[in-house]
């Protein structure tokens, strides 16, 4: 069969088909070549931060509660009705010592001392004239001897013939009576009840017109010069503070250490010292109670350098609770790293040259931020503390951190 189109038409249709394949050619051969990239590194990226070698005494940290270095009841010695009250002997008053904080009635107390005084005056003459009458026994006895002409001594000669026993007598009663005079005086000055040390007021509860008895507990105070803060460590921490089971109270050269508390937002510290320690383990815990004393706490606390916007600085309120760095034991070689730097087995992975070091240390104390720990480590080299879950000895590794030299 014949085909239906005409030469002329097949003719066309070919050269169309070859002008388009030319083009499509002359297109490919223009085309620029693709950019050619390396592959990405397999080295992994690792947060890294520097090594400090360290100086100086190493901290120990701990925290506790503020609480009084001395605190009392305050009750009176004797009974009665209670007649005047000082102001300021109230709950959060404030009292010197020595000052009256209140009164009893007195006139009970001043019948006794005027009966006592008349007792004693009636006693001192009963032994003046018993002191008389022995003196005349001994008169007669002497002239009733001069007569028998016996010149033997008295030693024979009966006491009550004397007077001896009446006169010792009557010396004895008298000191009784003094005695009462002295207590009912005592009594007397003890109806002014005075606060025995300067301080604060934490509770009270006696107001004029009340009766009060001997021993009834009608206030509390607590000692304004000086608060203590106990503080619970470890043993391996409390073993960083040199000489803690030799300290005494009040040691000439005690432990400095420093209190630092939080008021209104702004961070304000005290100083202190370490006063002594608990000589027993805490039965729950397992800690020892290390006692931090800070002298002069109501003075005004020294606001950290970022503390700006607040109030007058505060006191070191009893009950509050505190943050303690105390000056540990002072030894060369070691070095601080990032706590985060620390990994299980006390290890840090150390890096050189972009080369990780799998070093092993032995950690003396861990803060929040940065550990104390001796090994063979390098100041100014960086230490891993994150960014990568694995890490093998002389694996290479990219960091952010430049060493220092």
């Amino acid at each position: 069969m014949k085909s239906m189109l005409p030469r002329s038409s097949l003719g066309r249709a070919g050269a169309i088909v070859g002008v388009s394949v030319a083009v499509a050619a002359l297109l490919i051969s223009l085309a620029p070549e693709p950019t050619r990239r390396e592959p990405p590194p397999q080295i992994p990226f690792a947060q890294t931060d520097l090594i400090s070698s360290g100086s100086g005494p190493i901290p120990v940290y701990g925290a506790g509660t503020v609480r009084p270095s001395a605190e009392i009841d305050i009750a009176p010695q004797v009974s009665g009705r209670v007649v005047w009250v000082d102001p300021e002997f109230r709950s959060g008053g404030r009292v010197e010592a020595g000052q009256p904080i209140f009164r009893i009635e007195e006139a009970d107390y001043l019948y006794r001392v005027q009966e006592a005084e008349a007792n004693l005056a009636a006693r001192r003459v009963a032994l003046l004239e018993e002191q008389e009458r022995a003196e005349i026994a001994r008169t007669q006895y002497d002239l009733y001897s001069a007569g028998r002409g016996d010149s033997a001594s008295m030693a024979g000669t009966n006491p009550l013939a004397l007077r001896e026993p009446q006169l010792n007598a009557a010396l004895a009663a008298l000191k009784r009576d003094e005695s009462r005079l002295a207590d009912a005086n005592l009594a007397l000055s003890r109806t002014h009840v005075v606060a025995p040390f300067e301080g604060f007021v934490r509770e009270k509860s006696v107001d004029v017109g009340q009766v009060v008895s001997a021993g009834q507990r009608v206030g509390r105070l607590f000692a304004s010069d000086a608060v203590e803060v106990v503080v619970p460590l470890s043993d391996s921490d409390a073993a960083l503070i040199p000489g803690l089971w030799d300290l005494e109270a009040r040691d000439d050269q005690p432990r400095a250490a420093r209190v630092v508390a939080e008021y209104g937002g702004g961070i304000y510290s005290w100083d202190g010292y370490v006063d002594r320690a608990e000589a027993f383990l805490d039965s729950q815990t397992r800690t020892v109670d290390v006692i931090v004393h800070v002298p002069d706490p109501y003075s005004a606390g020294v606001a950290d350098g970022s503390t700006v916007g607040v109030s007058d600085a505060p006191p070191l309120l009893v009950g509050q609770f505190v943050e303690v760095q105390i000056d540990g034991l002072e030894t060369d070689g070691y070095f601080r790293v990032p706590r985060a730097s620390l990994r299980p087995g006390n290890e840090v992975w150390m890096v050189r040259d972009d080369v990780v070091s799998i070093v092993a240390v032995q950690v003396l104390q861990r803060a929040d931020d940065e550990a104390f720990v001796t090994g063979p480590l390098e100041h100014g080299l960086a230490v891993i503390t994150g960014g990568i879950q694995f890490a093998t000895e002389g694996m290479r590794v990219q960091t952010a951190t430049d060493p220092v030299r």
